[in-house]
């Protein structure tokens, strides 16, 4: 594991330490949730549908990116490995508070380079949960 990784997974158990006990089954169906609205994009990158893309999108994304056309370029052009990957995996992840949280994906991108995603997602008034960033590093043998 990288050390960016094992810093940033420390700083996540800090902050959740801090932030007192969740219940389990309430923190699982979260976990779930998250890694279902994660899953959803890639998706529906793969399949080309921008519509679907961006509706996984928090709205800070949308006001950045204010269509799924625009919202799709920068996508294709700035996270190719989560664009397009070979494959992908979910390491590790936490919710962070009642409504933030954190999901790191290990990532082999279309060229068989490996990455770290590292997505940032909030819980929305309606209960789901929408990606508000992805920081991509290399990843370990890239």
């Amino acid at each position: 594991m990288t050390r960016f990784v094992s810093h940033l997974l420390f700083a996540i158990f800090f902050v959740t330490a801090l932030s007192g006990p969740a219940s389990a089954q309430g923190a699982s169906d979260d976990l779930s949730a998250i890694q279902d609205t994660i899953a959803g994009q890639i998706a529906a990158f793969r399949a080309g549908d921008s519509g679907r893309a961006y509706s996984f999108a928090a709205p800070t994304i949308k006001r950045i990116f204010p269509s799924p056309g625009v919202f799709m370029q920068m996508v294709e052009k700035g996270y190719e490995p989560v664009f397009r990957p070979r494959s992908y995996a979910f390491i590790e992840q936490q919710v962070i508070g009642a409504d933030d949280a954190m999901q790191i994906v290990d990532v082999v991108g279309p060229d068989g380079s490996a990455w770290i995603a590292v997505y940032s997602l909030r819980r929305q008034p309606d209960g789901t949960w929408k990606i508000t960033g992805c920081q991509l590093k290399p990843g370990v043998g890239a």
